[in-house]
């Protein structure tokens, strides 16, 4: 595991848990998992994306721990979570449903958020009785079901197969990251977040990223590289929210838009002008309002679902774009 340490001062810091606990998947897996704010409090479930950490979702914690339960995990071999030999979506969807069993009372639910491979994770256990035991609302957050490679546009170039190898050969490079310098952040910068960031935002997401080790990096890598969620995407049956930053070169709008137009119970899709992939870091306010939202709608105060009078045959409904 690399030495980097989260930043140390400001809204990104990771805020301290209430509790931590270790949950077993299978295969074995270990999942380092932290609970955040009152036991009584309605629930909120985090997954983050590829090379993060529950790091990740700092200002969304400190915001909603006030009022909400908030529970975050590292994925297999990402933060402090052991590595896996496993690497697989149905090892992602395994391991949200050994969080949710361990974390959640029997029935209880929750809003439950995926940034990225995080929102990959969703929806490869769409179909899971876990997932549909637990899950009052879903937001997904700058993600996508399958192309991802080829619809990336972190090489700029024309889109083709030479861009397609180019970027499989970048996002799947097995080289370190090494140490967080001035052109590191350059360089992530670009990949991963919008024009306008913060030099914050930055310091924060580099050494999120820099800490995850580089061969989980890489096999992770070949997984969603290969991301075929299409079908899974339609077993998405509880309500869900779509967030997207029209500046995110790793999973562009059009991504967004196909989950928008799939999804049985769209509730909105929010594009959000000149933000990039790291949409929680960089709108933490649009993003943890999204939650609130979602939680005020689907989920009553001691965890139960509430009744919105929609089904699953009504028409999808795309909010305005922000």
């Amino acid at each position: 595991m690399s030495r980097l340490t989260p930043v140390a001062s400001g809204p990104y810091t990771p805020p301290v848990p209430a509790r931590e606990l270790t949950v077993r998947s299978t295969g074995g897996a270990r999942l380092h998992v932290e609970v955040h704010g009152p036991e009584d409090a309605p629930a909120v479930v985090l997954s983050h994306g590829w090379t993060c950490s529950t790091a990740f979702w700092a200002a969304q914690i400190r915001d909603l721990a006030g009022d909400h339960r908030v529970i975050a995990y590292d994925q297999r071999g990402h933060g402090r979570s052991p590595a896996s030999e496993t690497c697989a979506t149905d090892a992602l969807a395994d391991d949200l449903e050994a969080v949710l069993a361990a974390t959640l009372a029997p029935g209880e639910k929750a809003v439950l958020v995926g940034h990225s491979m995080g929102g990959m994770t969703l929806m490869a256990a769409s179909a899971r009785p876990g997932l549909r035991e637990h899950a009052a609302a879903v937001l997904l957050c700058s993600t996508g079901s399958s192309n991802l490679v080829a619809e990336s546009l972190v090489v700029p170039m024309r889109a083709g197969r030479l861009r397609t190898r180019i970027t499989t050969s970048v996002l799947g490079s097995r080289a370190p990251l090494g140490p967080v310098t001035p052109l590191a952040r350059r360089i992530l910068k670009y990949g991963t977040m919008g024009p306008g960031s913060s030099p914050a935002m930055v310091e924060a997401c580099a050494r999120i990223v820099h800490a995850c080790p580089r061969k989980v990096r890489h096999a992770w890598s070949h997984v969603l590289n290969s991301l075929d969620l299409d079908d899974a995407v339609r077993e998405l049956r509880v309500p869900t929210a779509v967030v997207v930053g029209t500046a995110d070169r790793l999973t562009p709008p059009v991504h967004a838009r196909a989950l928008a137009a799939a999804l049985p119970r769209c509730t909105g899709l929010t594009e959000l002008p000149g933000v990039g992939h790291m949409t929680p870091v960089e709108a933490p306010e649009r993003v943890t309002s999204r939650i609130r939202e979602l939680v005020t709608a689907h989920v009553g105060v001691a965890g139960r679902a509430e009744e919105t009078g929609r089904t699953g045959d009504e028409p999808t409904e795309i909010k305005e774009r922000a």
